[in-house]
């Protein structure tokens, strides 16, 4: 066991992940101007910033953000700035114009995962000015995190060094997606990433489950490897199939029949607005209502009655509205239109409000709204929280997706190729793998490639990976109480799995992922928080942070983590 040198009294701090979440996290931590702690950094990569989605982990030179600078919370130097830094061969590797750069437009991937890099070293040169102390450890492997409360401490097991002793420890690992039949069942892969396995000459049907920006992911990667991309005379991006895969196509399979919304002009680029309910006034609210956060009080809140003055009209329209009949109203139009004509129509939309620098308001107060409503949603009911996974959740995870527009024109060129479809499963899809021929069987047909998109999967806490936090009982499955006694009975009483009765009678819908307070620290099996553990993980979080991606995610988490742990 290796003791650290403790002739200071100041604190110490451990990060395990130095990918995005890490990175926001670090800057929290030197912003505080707290000098009295000691920081160390734990990356299982070669680098810190990029994380998996900004690496070649999660993306080819084909890949892009679905956000643009100007929609990035602020770091030590805007892109801008930075690109005029990079040598001229890794401009012209990715097509930027350090001298005419556009901060609304979209960036390929890896090459806002170089800045995020860069801000990284920027941040470690300003710890060392301001005498932060930082060890940062990379290509690493964190077996394990063991609390001691009898001890005021936390031990983090590195495979390479040993158990480092911390008075804090924030977990920021990432993605991850489990393997369940990948390498044991040939082409057929558990999730598109890293995107390099899907470099494949292929000469039949794939099938694709989803149809998200993870599916857009693995689209735009095996149709570089079986076709190719060019412009016609109308200056309009064409698909061409090579002649080795003249049997190529792309079935993407989705549970609506739908497709994601197009990316437009953002008013307020940061998901806030100064008309939402406060922090007073949910707690205020949640007081009054036996402890839960009504949802279609927040909806009320939050989304219709800030159209009031922002947009009369639409206003008029929706007022009186619940929940379940604003996404009807919403959905009507889009289930009724085919979904590559509603994807052109959309991308001409997103177009004008671009170059127009006007917002979709609607579909922006949508993304607000799922911002707002991500981390007091710890106290809906069980009840709202099954209506929000069920009705809610579908029509923002559509609208927000903010698909850029050279994805939609890939998707609109295939399409007209013939060498994509949009297929509708349902709810109750079955996917077999074929360990014999390969593939799967899929929704009742054969497919010999099979890649599942549905992006990063909530996992369970039986699935966390520090097992002494499972062992000792430092961490807890995240439950919701039902407001109503009756409607928790009935569903215990019909044998659902998620249901449980507590011991004091109380029924209790099991979420996804572990519970964790407001600040993001972990509770434990009493219920009781932690000091010294914080949760920013995002695959062990889902079930309480129903929103919980991106980067504003991750500056409005480390800023409660910070200001809980140093304030």
């Amino acid at each position: 066991m290796i003791t650290p040198n403790r002739q200071t009294k100041r604190r110490r701090i451990a990060i395990l992940g130095g990918g995005p979440s890490g990175l926001f996290l670090f800057q929290r931590l030197l912003a505080s101007k707290n000098k009295d702690i000691e920081i160390d950094i734990f990356e299982r990569r070669s680098r810190l910033g990029a994380g998996m989605p900004y690496s070649s982990c999660g993306a080819n030179n084909e890949h892009i953000t679905n956000v643009s600078e100007n929609e990035i919370p602020e770091l030590v130097t805007s892109i801008a700035e930075w690109a005029k830094t990079v040598p001229r061969e890794i401009l012209d590797q990715y097509h930027i114009d350090p001298d005419n750069f556009n901060e609304y437009k979209v960036l390929p991937r890896l090459f806002f995962g170089m800045y995020l890099t860069a801000q990284f070293d920027l941040l470690l040169e300003k710890a060392k000015s301001i005498d932060i102390k930082t060890a940062v450890h990379l290509e690493c492997h964190v077996e394990d995190v063991i609390d001691k409360p009898e001890l005021n401490e936390t031990w983090v097991a590195v495979k390479e060094i040993g158990i480092l002793k911390f008075d804090a420890v924030i977990i920021c690992t990432g993605h991850h997606w489990p393997k369940k039949h990948e390498g044991d069942v040939p082409r057929y892969f558990d999730a598109p990433y890293p995107p390099a396995k899907l470099n494949l000459h292929l000469n039949h049907n794939v099938a694709i489950r989803g149809s998200s920006l993870t599916a857009i992911d693995a689209i735009r990667t095996i149709a570089r490897s079986n076709g190719t991309f060019f412009k016609n005379e109308d200056q309009n991006l064409t698909y061409q199939v090579f002649e080795h895969s003249a049997n190529f196509k792309i079935s993407m399979h989705s549970r609506s029949g739908m497709l994601p919304a197009v990316r437009f002009h953002l008013e307020d680029s940061h998901l806030s607005n100064d008309s939402l309910l406060s922090a007073d006034e949910i707690a205020a609210h949640i007081k009054k209502n036996d402890g839960f956060l009504s949802l279609d009080y927040l909806f009320e809140k939050d989304f219709i009655e800030i159209f009031r003055e922002k947009d009369n009209e639409f206003y008029q329209q929706i007022k009186g509205m619940k929940l379940e009949d604003f996404v009807a109203e919403m959905m009507q139009l889009r289930e009724q239109l085919d979904p590559f004509q509603l994807l052109s129509a959309e991308y001409v939309q997103a177009a004008k409000s671009i170059k127009r620098k006007e917002t979709i308001y609607w579909k922006e107060m949508l993304g607000v709204l799922s911002f707002a409503m991500n981390y007091p949603a710890k106290y809906l009911s069980a009840e709202d929280m099954q209506r929000l996974q069920h009705t809610l959740l579908p029509l923002i995870s559509i609208v927000i997706a903010y698909v850029p527009q050279s994805s939609c024109e890939e998707l609109l060129a295939l399409h007209q190729a013939g060498a994509l479809e949009l297929v509708a499963v349902g709810e109750d899809s079955e996917v077999v793998p074929e360990r014999e021929n390969g593939g799967a069987v899929y929704h009742g047909k054969y497919y010999p490639t099979y890649i599942d998109c549905v992006g990063q999967p909530h996992l369970n806490y039986s699935q966390f990976p520090f097992k002494s936090m499972l062992t000792n009982k430092t961490i807890s499955p995240a439950r919701l109480r039902f407001k109503s006694e009756e409607e928790g009975r009935l569903a215990f009483e019909s044998g659902k799995k998620e249901v449980e009765k507590g011991e004091d009678g109380t029924y209790y819908l099991h979420v996804s992922g572990i519970a964790i307070n407001d600040s993001f620290q972990v509770l434990d099996s009493y219920g009781a928080y932690s000091d010294r553990i914080y949760m920013m993980a995002v695959p062990y979080m889902g079930g309480l942070n129903p929103d919980y991606s991106g980067l504003d995610f991750c500056e409005e988490a480390s800023k409660r983590i910070v200001g809980r742990m140093l304030g």
